[in-house]
Formats: structure tokens, sequence, C-alpha cells
């Protein structure tokens, strides 16, 4: 009885001083880069929103074979007059065909295109799903143009729509947008994605090559752990529905 008392003492411990690493690494990232951090927060509820629809959201099947996620949350309309759209986001691969693990959070910058104007407002969340190898191989390639160099098309909503319309599964990336509180699939075929050097460095303190992120080399940071955390649920309640 007391050998049980000490381990659930340990065990308690270890989660707050975890809870506490996490909120320091928070800090940090808050004070020494805001926008980061605002960032990683901005997708994790983005995520938890999308997700906490009942009816009318990713359907589970497609949650359970996604090989990667890109979640960019407030993508905006350039400015100036010059047209397209842009936003800056984070992707995350699973670590393994069956694994419920998850890389570390890279982050990207999505540009070109014109998507916003197909709902509207002034931005627009964008989810994209990478079903396949050669989606995911493209995203490891930290650079490639949606259509082009992976094919790509607007995923459907419901969370059992994708028995019904099985095309769509030939696609490497399917594509979300949400917009005014409406979810839905987009076309966003000709925008690219690529690496977003400047906070890779604010995040991890250099510029970590994509592939080594993506490929599980590189532990995530306590500051990204919310935002993991949240893909890890969302995913492995699709698997273990199945």
């Amino acid at each position: 009885m007391k050998s049980l008392f000490l381990t659930l003492l340990l065990l308690a411990f270890g989660a707050v001083s975890f809870a506490q690493t996490n909120d320091t690494a928070k800090s940090k990232l808050e004070e020494n880069h805001p926008a980061v951090a605002d960032r990683l927060d901005e997708a994790t509820k983005m995520l938890k929103d999308i997700f906490a629809a009942p009816d009318q959201g990713v359907p589970s099947e497609l949650l359970a074979k996604a090989k990667c996620v890109i979640a960019i949350p407030n993508e905006k309309k350039a400015a100036f007059g010059i047209g397209g759209n842009y936003g800056r986001g984070f992707a995350t691969c699973r670590l393994s065909n069956n694994s419920a693990a998850w890389s570390a959070p890279a982050p990207v910058f999505l540009g070109g295109g014109s998507w916003g104007a197909q709902i509207g407002g002034k931005s627009t969340d964008i989810l994209m799903l990478v079903m396949n190898d050669k989606g995911a191989q493209q995203l490891l390639s930290s650079k490639f143009k949606i259509g082009a160099d992976a094919s790509a098309a607007a995923g459907p909503v419901g969370r059992t729509a994708a028995a019904s319309t099985n095309w769509k599964l030939d696609s490497e990336i399917l594509t979300y947008s949400r917009s005014k509180g409406l979810f839905a699939g987009i076309d966003i075929n000709g925008a690219e994605i690529k690496q977003d050097d400047k906070t890779t460095k604010d995040l991890y303190s250099s510029v970590v090559p994509f592939q080594q992120i993506l490929n599980g080399q590189v532990r995530t940071p306590a500051s990204a752990r919310d935002f993991i955390a949240e893909i890890h649920r969302d995913f492995a309640e699709a698997r273990a529905s199945k």
C-alpha cells in the first residue's frame, strides 16, 4: 500500500513538473516570438473547432488514412491590390503508417492563388490532409505547388461522406477551408507550400531542414505540445472509430 502511494505521488509530481516545463517554454516563446506563439494557439483552436462539429466535419475514414496534416489559421488576402492569398501555419506527419505518433510541427508558408473568393471573408482557415506517400514526399521536399507537383481536390464534408466520394481518395491532398463559420472543401490548385524559414528559426533556434522535422528526427518543442496533442487526439479517435 505504501509503495502504491509513493508511485502515485511520483506520477503526480512528474505531471506537475511536465506542466510547469510546458508553461515555461510557452512563456519564453510568447516573450521572444509572440507571433509564433499566437499562431500555434490559433492553429490548435482551429483544429478543436473543426473537429468539434458532430456531422459537418472531415470524414473519419480520411482522418484515419491521412499521412500528414497542414493547418493554416487565418489565411489572408494579399494586400495592396496584388491579388492572391497567403498564410503561415504548421505541418506534421505520422511517424509510420500504423503509428499514432506524430512528428514535431514544421512551420509552412502558403502563397499564391485566389481561393479566398470562393467563400469570402477577410481571413480563412485552411486545412490540408496529405493522403498518400507521394504527397508526403512532395511535402518533405520543403517546396511544392498544389495541383502541379501533387494532385489535390476539395475534400468531402460529413463524417461518413468518403464512401460515396471515392474519386476524391485518389488525390494526394484533400483541402478544406473555414470562413465565417462555414466549413467546406475548397480548390486551392496553384498555391505553393514551402518551409517558413523565419518561423522555423524562431521555434527551433535554427533553420532545421523540413525533412528532419517531419521524419521525427527533431523533438516537439514544449511550446508546441498542445498543437501536437490536438492532432493526436483528433486523428487517434478517427482510427479508433474505424
